[in-house]
Order: structure tokens, then C-alpha cells, then sequence
């Protein structure tokens, strides 16, 4: 196997060692399926990335997400990074956009400068798709809490923006703290469910943000993720589906993750109800973030 320049980025991170690492691969397509693999599982972040082609397609570039379980069609903090390194690295000159080409289709990363240097990313979302919808009493057991500290305002219920999240609204960040995942009653329920993954929210009063979000993957080998741009991006679309901020209007808002595992992650995020190509309504989701350097080296 050739040497593989590799890059370490911390997304969603306002300083470095904070947000979700990643780890972004050039030169790769000679990798088999299972040598990223592989890879992903001696990296041990909760994703990796390889990018195979420098040469775009259809104006993409072509990307493979791995978990150190399994590939994923999709994930958030992975888009962002990569679009980051590929601007960085490859492009190397100011673009508004990067594409890229993943198993959902491609997506496209908005990129903004500040003093010429990459500010904010902005990474649009497929519309949400809202799926099956769980009584309190199923859920709350899985999380170690009690159905009265879930917000029964709102429904629990399983949301996909290309990926599947079970949405949990909470009612105080006392019950966020305290939540826990209870291993065997979660994997009895996944069994049965496409979505393989709990997003929990709750409001907060802070100046920095306005909803503080934990999420847990047990299923993919990560207990609890500090920054989950997917997720979060499903939990944009839940808000404007259920009018959680003053009814029908977009939601433009900051969102914070992973405090209670030591890597604090700040989430922006945006979406509206807009006219679909058919009759009816859709869903337009970003979900933005800063992305800081942190390494580069070689695989061997």
C-alpha cells in the first residue's frame, strides 16, 4: 500500500482540541472497501474520510464515510472537514462551493472567508423525511429517564435528512445531564427501527445558543458523539416541521453539543418551509460550522 498523506480537523470547533475530529485521507482510491475500514478502526474518531478522486465528477468530488464500524451514505462533521481540506489542500484558491459526491447524492458545502481566510461552512441538507413516532414510555428507559422529563409538547419521532435519528425533545438541561443510554433496552428497540441513532435536545438560556443537543450512536461504536452535523440537521427540520420557535417561522439559530464528554462543539443552524417541485411544502435545512487545522502526516 502507497504512503497516504492524511489531515486531522476538528469541526464544529471554535478552538482547537473542541468539536468532532476527523480524519480526511487523500489519494485513496486504490483502497479496498475493507483496508478503509481498516483504517477507520486504528483512527478511532467517529468518522474518517477518503477522498478518491482530486479530479471532480459532475462537479463533485467523490468521498467514502466510515464509522470504525461501518460506511455511512452520510454524516455531517465529515462533510464539512472534507470540504475544508479539499479547498485547503486540492482547490487551493477561493470557491463559494464545494461538491461532494456522496452515497445520498452529491452534497454541497458553501464556503465563507473572512481576511481571506475560511470563516463559516455551510453544508445543504436533503429535506428531511419524518418517520415512525415513539410513545414516551418506550423511550425514556432507553435513556435512563423518566417519561415526565421528555417534553410532551412535541413527538418523539425518527427523522432523516440521509440519515436516520430518533429526535427526543426534553423539557430542562437537568435531564439531558442526567441521561444515560441503556445498551440492552436500545439495541431491543433498533432491532425493529431504520434509525439507529437518539438525538436529544433541550432549551437553554445562554447567549451563545438556544438549544443544547446530546447524541448518542451506540450502534456505530460511538456512545456519544461531541458534534453530529447530520443529526442536527435533522433536528432543524423537526423545528420548523413542529413550529418549536414561534410557529411557521424559519429557524435561524446556534446549537451546542458535546460539553458533557470534554469537547464542546457550537452547531449553526438554519431551516424553512418552502414550496416543493410537486404540491405542497418542503423542507430547506443548512447546517453550518467552523473547521480548525489541527495535523497532517503520511500513513505508511
Amino acid at each position: 500500500m502507497e504512503n497516504l498523506p492524511f489531515y486531522i480537523v476538528d469541526v464544529f470547533a471554535e478552538e482547537k482540541y473542541a468539536g468532532n475530529q476527523l480524519a480526511v485521507f487523500r489519494n485513496a482510491a486504490h483502497l479496498s472497501t475493507q483496508q478503509m475500514q481498516r483504517i477507520a478502526k486504528e483512527i478511532n474518531f467517529s468518522e474518517t474520510t477518503f477522498i478518491l478522486s482530486e479530479v471532480p465528477r459532475d462537479g463533485g468530488y467523490e468521498v467514502r464515510i466510515f464509522t470504525p464500524k461501518q460506511e455511512l451514505p452520510f454524516a455531517g462533521h465529515p462533510t464539512l472537514g472534507t470540504a475544508f481540506v479539499l479547498q485547503q489542500e486540492v482547490i487551493q484558491q477561493p470557491v463559494e462551493t464545494v461538491r461532494l459526491n456522496l452515497q445520498v447524492g452529491q452534497i454541497s458545502v458553501t464556503v465563507g472567508y473572512r481576511d481571506g481566510a475560511i470563516d463559516l461552512l455551510w453544508m445543504r441538507q436533503n429535506p428531511p423525511v419524518f418517520g415512525q413516532k415513539f410513545a414516551p414510555e418506550t423511550i425514556a428507559p432507553i435513556l435512563n429517564l423518566d417519561p415526565s422529563d421528555l417534553d410532551d409538547r412535541y413527538p418523539i419521532q425518527a427523522v432523516s435528512t440521509g440519515l436516520p435519528f430518533i429526535i427526543v425533545p426534553l423539557k430542562d438541561r437537568r435531564s439531558l445531564q442526567q441521561a444515560k443510554t441503556n445498551q440492552a433496552r436500545l439495541f431491543d428497540l433498533i432491532a425493529t427501527t431504520e434509525a439507529q441513532a437518539t438525538l436529544l435536545f433541550c432549551p437553554v438560556e445562554h447567549p451563545d445558543y438556544q438549544l443544547s443537543v446530546r447524541v448518542f450512536v451506540d450502534a456505530m461504536g460511538i456512545p456519544e458523539d461531541p458534534a453530529t452535523g447530520s443529526a442536527n440537521g435533522c433536528l432543524a427540520g423537526y423545528l420548523v416541521e413542529y413550529g418549536y420557535f414561534e410557529g411557521d417561522r424559519p429557524v435561524d439559530i446556534r446549537v451546542e453539543q458535546g460539553s458533557e464528554i470534554g469537547r464542546p462543539s457550537l452547531l449553526f443552524l438554519r431551516a424553512q418551509k418552502k414550496p416543493a417541485q410537486t404540491l405542497g411544502e418542503t423542507i430547506e435545512v443548512s447546517v453550518g460550522g467552523h473547521v480548525v487545522a489541527v495535523a497532517r502526516g503520511e500513513f505508511l
